[in-house]
């Protein structure tokens, strides 16, 4: 079994949001062995029951926070015990996955998400310009990660 999931997620149906998932298609079949990258898009529910299986778990995902178009983020979620809303099955919210997550195992795998900052969201099927070139380098930070033991077991 691998021990860290690369999940890409977001919808490829709304600009930037689908980030995620071309890190996830452009990281295929290049991780080492332990690694298992997998594109979850609005699967909210299937990656929930997956990341029960996984000690660490990477997401890749769509982050506005009001920056810079392209601006790449590494975040650990902060699981405060609020529930957040339940998952929906024609969207993905990080805080309903990692709630659902709990309520099926009771523990929580180590999560880092590495985000991006959109510049529209709007209908469309391309990444805007200042997002497909963040793509390079949120792939050398999930690399990087995944050769990393340190953030997985601390």
């Amino acid at each position: 079994m691998s021990k860290v999931l690369v999940a890409g997620i977001g919808n490829v149906f709304f600009g930037d949001d689908g980030f995620g998932v071309e890190v996830a298609q452009r990281l295929a079949g290049t991780l080492p062995p332990d690694a298992k990258v997998e594109d979850y898009g609005i699967r909210a529910v299937h990656l929930a029951f997956e990341l029960s299986q996984y000690e660490a778990c990477i997401v890749a995902d769509c982050m506005p926070r009001g920056g810079t178009p392209g601006t790449l983020y590494v975040v650990v979620p902060e699981i405060d015990g609020t529930r957040a809303k339940p998952p929906d099955a024609h969207g993905i919210d990080i805080a309903s996955v990692l709630d659902t997550v709990q309520e099926i195992s009771g523990t929580l795998p180590r999560i880092v998400i590495v985000g991006c900052e959109p510049e529209t969201i709007e209908p469309g099927m391309q990444l805007s310009p200042s997002v497909a070139a963040a793509v390079p380098g949120a792939i050398a930070l999930i690399r990087d990660l995944v050769d990393n033991q340190a953030w997985r077991t601390s």
